[in-house]
């Protein structure tokens, strides 16, 4: 019998599905050749099956082959396309626009084109989470170059309007930069429709493997310039060196194309997961859905808890449950989550949360044992602390 908590962390990462990790295995061992070594059948034969990979991806956001640029994941890919293009257009403009809720792989790095010279607005969202389009309006200028704004937020899930950002962007002449990471594969995405000119994704959240990523830099309509952030070898027509990982790259173009099989299905099935675990926790009071209630990731549940300890209920909750209070990338900190607190909350309420990230391979019995336990724990919690 499995005692280990259900896992409920998939904002974080995901296990590699069993069909991934097959079409993964002869890569490792049969089919081992660089993809530049193009003398000998071995190169030819992992040659091939990158082009094979980078021909699903591009299909998966109506993209061209041409277009996809393989990194080490969505940080480096967030890197590549803030810096590349500050670097690459820095005659032009060095305003850069982004949203205070995005994932720290886009923040820090305009923090450090800020230390450089770069101006950098950083907008607020609204309570819900949704950013103001007409704050984004306002906030173009004829020196902006970049707009940065996350499709899917990794704590509380919500979808911004990706179609109508880079309308705004386009009618500009300002390029449109979105961090994917969490919606590839969980909502529909069109680099086209929505006039997206860089993209950033990664493969862990997708049930594929750690330590593989896709730059999406548009050729056409604009060309987006790119200035490297790795030197070397010239892989990657000159935008990032380095040896190729074919193991990796046939992961992740096997995950999406997984995914995006299953999409509907299983986006249906994840949102009943996640209301069945809102109408059990939401019998309490004081129980607080943070992000709006529709626009949002189909897995994702986030709540702050009112009357309890933000540290106390995270042990309370880890012997039936891995769940975290935000991105794991920041689990370590001691402040609460930004991402909360610029939805409006106090520090205590926003250090009092949880993120439910519900996923591929849980099930309707599993999400009834963590709302019952949770319920369980945040009660005894708040009579604790009443008699205090």
């Amino acid at each position: 019998m499995n005692n280990r908590p259900i896992y409920l962390d998939c904002h974080s990462t995901t296990p590699v599905d069993e069909r991934v990790l097959t079409a993964m295995l002869p890569f490792f061992t049969q089919h081992f050749g660089n993809p530049s070594s193009i003398n000998h059948v071995y190169g030819w034969e992992a040659e091939a099956a990158v082009k094979q990979a980078r021909t699903t991806l591009a299909g998966a956001i109506n993209a061209s082959i041409e277009e996809i640029v393989f990194t080490s994941g969505a940080t480096e890919a967030n890197n590549l396309a803030i810096k590349g293009v500050a670097e690459a257009y820095f005659s032009k403009g060095q305003h850069i626009i982004t949203v205070e809720t995005e994932h720290s792989a886009v923040i820090d790095p305009c923090k450090y084109l800020r230390s450089l010279g770069f101006e950098v607005t950083v907008l607020p969202v609204q309570k819900d989470g949704l950013l103001d389009l007409n704050q984004l309006e306002k906030a173009l200028r004829p020196e902006t170059i970049l707009v940065s704004v996350m499709a899917a937020n990794n704590e509380i899930g919500v979808l911004q309007p990706l179609a109508e950002i880079g309308a705004l962007c386009r009618a500009r002449e300002v390029l449109f930069h979105t961090d994917a990471a969490q919606a590839i594969g969980k909502i529909p995405l069109d680099v086209e429709a929505m006039k997206i000119d860089l993209l950033s994704m990664t493969a862990h959240k997708v049930y594929g493997p750690k330590g593989i990523g896709v730059l999406y830099v548009r050729r056409r309509h604009p060309r987006v310039q790119m200035s490297p952030q790795l030197h070397g070898g010239g892989q990657e027509r000159g935008m990032r060196s380095g040896t190729l990982y074919p193991p990796q790259i046939v992961g992740f173009a096997k995950a999406v194309e997984i995914a995006l099989a299953e999409l509907d299905a299983e986006s249906q099935r994840l949102i009943q997961l996640r209301q069945q675990l809102w109408q059990q926790l939401s019998q309490l009071d004081g129980i607080y859905l943070n992000g709006h209630p529709t626009l949002r990731l189909p897995g994702n549940l986030n709540i702050s808890v009112e009357g309890v300890d933000g540290a106390a209920l995270l042990l309370g909750l880890q012997p039936v449950m891995a769940v975290s209070s935000g991105a794991a990338c920041s689990s370590q900190a001691t402040a609460p989550s930004r991402v909360l607190t610029a939805l409006g909350h106090s520090e205590k309420l926003a250090y009092a949360s949880v993120r439910f990230g519900m996923g591929r391979f849980n099930s309707a019995a599993e999400i009834e044992r963590v709302g019952e336990y949770a319920i369980a724990t945040i009660s005894s919690l708040r009579r604790q602390t009443s008699l205090v």
